[in-house]
């Protein structure tokens, strides 16, 4: 590198930010730590003023592509202190600084590269008329090309590390760990702030979903983690709030709104846990911060922005007359304006009072609170939508999400795993739009930039493909088609290419007439067909594959045999018993196959439950109708807690047994996987945890034995987890090594269980066929009773609940009496599933009625109003949604 130029005559050196004057000041404090290697101030001071040195001392435009790297931190301090202009950018992506390059022109840049952080000069001297007090450019967004940039003074740094140096308390002794970008305003101030104060940073490029994050947080003692709404969501991945951190005492937010249920759930954890929450609210234009929650009333105001940081001003500019306004700021840390070209960096002030684009209002308490964006409205089934809101209302639910207009409907953008119809389902209730106005597009990961901001470009251009691309749905295609077959079968008017099985809510109640169906149409499925998308499946159908009724899913065929066993022992046209603990284990199977999906724990919860729901309400309604018939069966049948309350004798009371037990296991391991603990373990020991609930349940029905006497000894929950987890680990068995161990635990324990060898046996067989058959192949004489056995299987549960009236109506009878059960078992099976259907379609014609409505209300509100007044409709919340799903 040539030696340094003189200072050109026009280009008078500036001052430095008081955080690069004082860093010797804290002598031997450890200022930057990573790898193993930690630099005191006194040592960073040094190193600055060296780097400083070669870059010059006549004012330069000096590119950082930055990076948590303590020489890229060297260097941009350096350029700070020596008096240049920082541009400071991502060091991501190469064609993203050479567009930069292209763009300002800088006179150094200093980047990664071989021989480590070294400024290279583009010239001697500087191209550009740079003003006195211009210190830092930042970039308003994360997109490449050549976005506006924000001009900050020295007096803007300053302010603004004070500013939150003071309101976060930040002293000597507290230690933040870099989790955001350098070149992102939020990631920058904490650098400031913690220096400014003389207190330490651990850099990594460590993600919070990476075990190493965490343990280096625990060796290096970090008192201090921020982060944007989209860090929340990862934390909220990893279980933070159950992860041990002695040494935390602050957890700091900004970056966009944060759910209110979130920040108070947060707030909660973080006073039993003994560190803080403190929300923040800022732009780059305000250098960082404009607002901070007090973390005492985190709890108490989790919907709100606080007030103005110290030294700062907020007011509204009204919008309408119900107290919302623009909210604007002044205060020292405003910037000095924009540059969108290289001439604008000679510029002094062109901004006093910053304009933040948010639509906010003011409480009594004198906090302020942002209730939306004014650029974020979109047209949709001609009403007026607030995109903001209704990204909110999908976030209090767990879902990472974001929203537009394209055309006439509204386009919302959701990360996987999530369930279409309920995003859907809660898009339309919070826009107060028909279902039919709404379309919801499943992505792996939203597009982002490298501040952890949704890129809104480039969701756009994915949201548009979405709406321009033909969508394969049940109106749009053929009878014989895979979407209309999902459509018709669950109810949906969603189904897409992209769409799966499991993912639009299908379960076992479902699964029997669908994988029927499809194989009529495609020939043997693939194992994982209730997986595959949409699209997979019907290329295999339009390629021709060969139409083969000669498999049968084994689930279904011990789902019908199971209850066509259940009876026949009971009418004594047989003397076979074992049915209803065979369909047990099938359960334990179908739970692991259609509820352990990879989704967040709260989405699969709340799955579990509504599987709960659709066998346990049912149940309660026909026990409750044969209640009213007959004395032998009462309230505590009814509520199906006979195993807990009733009598330790067999009897009526007990017919119901199988339904009770199983709606009982269901809850009972919702329950045990309701903890995040129990949840990371049997995602991470897919077979392996419920071959421990199986040893669990052997204990549980030991105890049983101990107490009691009765029938709960082989039907009750407690005395069969062992069975419903034997099912489970089936469906999670991947090897030939893991089947031979669990025939080996199944023969075992079936001959520990049953006093009735025979029945055993049928059970054994049963836990065989799962362990080692996914599908069987039926002879060519049962092909032609294939949909029989499906449809039976389906209506398996309603046979159930009604054979036993039936029953007691044509006794002594076995076989008039069978043939009868079946036959009712049916009918209520096809009942239920017609009534379902013209209650979704009423739900249908009843929202788009509602819609026109508000349509009309809404054109007579709009005409009536004064011009420059927005009128905004209230938000409908959950006039549909996940609650309506079944």
């Amino acid at each position: 590198m040539p030696p340094p130029p003189a200072a050109s005559p026009t280009l008078t050196r500036s001052r430095q930010p008081l955080l690069t004057q004082q860093l010797a000041a804290f002598g031997s404090q450890p200022a930057l730590l990573s790898g193993g290697e930690s630099v005191s101030y006194a040592q960073l001071a040094a190193r600055v003023g060296e780097t400083s040195r070669v870059m010059g001392s006549g004012r330069r435009l000096v590119l950082v592509a930055a990076a948590h790297e303590i020489d890229c931190y060297v260097a941009y301090l350096a350029a700070l202190s020596a008096g240049h202009v920082v541009l400071l950018v991502p060091s991501e992506d190469d064609a993203h600084i050479q567009g930069w390059i292209d763009t300002y022109d800088p006179d150094v840049v200093v980047r990664r590269s071989p021989d480590g952080w070294l400024p290279t000069e583009c010239r001697t001297g500087s191209a550009h008329d740079l003003h006195p007090d211009l210190a830092l450019l930042l970039s308003t967004s994360g997109s490449t090309g050549s976005p506006k940039l924000v001009r900050l003074s020295y007096e803007n740094v300053d302010a603004n590390a004070e500013s939150i140096a003071s309101f976060l308390g930040i002293t000597s002794d507290d230690r933040a760990v870099t989790t955001l970008p350098l070149a992102y305003c939020f990631g920058l101030s904490v650098l400031h702030s913690h220096l400014l104060r003389g207190a330490s940073l651990v850099l990594t490029g460590l993600s919070v979903v990476d075990d190493c994050f965490w343990e280096l947080c625990r060796t290096t003692a970090v008192t201090s983690l921020s982060g944007v709404p989209y860090t929340f969501q990862l934390l909220d991945r990893v279980d933070f709030l159950d992860r041990e951190l002695p040494s935390l005492r602050q957890v700091t937010q900004a970056g966009g709104k944060l759910p209110a249920e979130q920040v108070r759930r947060y707030a909660l954890a973080g006073r039993r846990r003994g560190w803080e929450v403190v929300v923040m609210y800022g732009q780059t234009e305000a250098t960082a911060r404009m607002a901070y929650l007090p973390p005492e009333l985190a709890a108490t105001r989790p919907g709100a922005i606080g007030r103005a940081v110290p030294g700062g001003a907020l007011r509204l500019r009204a919008v309408d007359a119900a107290g919302v306004g623009e909210l604007l700021y002044t205060g020292p840390n405003v910037m000095l304006g924009y540059a969108q070209r290289r001439e604008d960096l000679g510029l002094g002030r062109t901004v006093h009072e910053l304009a933040t684009g948010d639509l906010a209002r003011q409480g009594p308490d004198g906090l302020f609170e942002v209730v939306g964006r004014r650029s974020r409205f979109a047209k949709a089934f001609g009403l007026r939508v607030d995109l903001l809101g209704v990204e909110d209302a999908l976030a209090a639910q767990g879902l990472a999400t974001w929203a537009t207009g394209v055309g006439d409907a509204l386009v919302v953008l959701v990360e996987r795993p999530a369930a279409a119809l309920a995003a859907r389902e809660a898009a339309a209730a919070a826009a107060g739009l028909p279902l039919r106005a709404v379309r919801v597009v499943l992505v792996d990961e939203l597009p982002r930039t490298a501040r952890g901001k949704v890129d809104g470009a480039r969701s756009l251009a994915l949201a548009t493909a979405a709406v321009e691309a033909p969508a394969v749905t049940a109106v749009a295609a053929p009878g014989d088609s895979v979407a209309a077959l999902f459509a018709e079968v669950l109810g949906r008017d969603d189904v897409t290419g992209d769409s799966t099985f499991t993912g639009l809510g299908g379960d076992s109640l479902s699964y029997v007439e669908v994988s029927l169906r499809l194989e009529d149409a495609l020939g043997q499925l693939p194992p994982e067909w209730h997986v595959t998308p949409v699209r997979q499946l019907q290329a295999r159908q339009d390629a021709g594959a060969p139409r083969s009724s000669a498999r049968l899913d084994s689930t279904v065929l011990l789902r019908a045999v199971g209850i066509l066993l259940v009876v026949a022992s009971h009418s004594h046209l047989l003397g076979l018993k074992g049915g209803a603990h065979a369909l047990i284990a099938v359960a334990g199977y179908n739970f692991a196959r259609f509820r352990l999906t990879p989704a967040p724990r709260r989405e699969r919860l709340l799955g579990m439950w509504r599987g709960v729901r659709r066998i346990a309400v049912p149940s309660v309604l026909l026990i409750a109708a044969t209640a009213v018939t007959t004395a032998q069966v009462g309230l505590i049948q009814v509520a199906l807690v006979n195993s807990v309350l009733g009598p330790d004798v067999l009897g009526p009371g007990w017919r119901y047994w199988f339904v009770e037990a199983l709606v009982q296991l269901l809850a009972i391991v919702a329950v045990l996987l309701a903890v995040p603990a129990l949840d990371r373990a049997e995602r991470r020991w897919p077979f392996w945890f419920p071959l421990a609930l199986v040893g669990v349940g052997l204990l549980t029905r030991s105890v049983v034995l101990t107490v009691g006497s009765g029938p709960d000894r082989t039907q009750s929950a407690a005395s069969l987890l062992w069975l419903f987890a034997l099912g489970w680990c089936a469906a999670r068995s991947r090897s030939a090594a893991e089947r031979r161990w669990l025939t080996l635990i199944a023969a075992a324990l079936v001959v520990w269980f049953f006093v009735d060898q025979v029945q055993g046996l049928v059970v054994l067989a049963a836990l065989v066929l799962l362990f080692w058959a996914p599908s069987v192949a039926l002879a060519r004489w049962l092909v032609p009773v294939r949909p029989a056995l499906g449809l039976l299987a389906a209506a398996s549960l309603y046979v159930y609940l009604t054979h036993w009236p039936v029953l007691a109506l044509l006794e002594g009878r076995p076989l008039l009496s069978t043939v009868a059960c079946l036959a009712v078992g049916l009918l209520t099976h096809g009942v239920v599933v017609r009534v379902g259907a013209r209650l979704r379609a009423a739900r249908a014609a009843g929202q788009q009625a509602l819609a026109a409505r508000r349509d009309r209300s809404g054109g007579e509100a709009r005409s009536n109003a004064r011009p420059g007044v927005v009128v905004r409709r209230r938000q409908l919340v959950g006039s549909g949604g996940a609650g309506s799903a079944g």
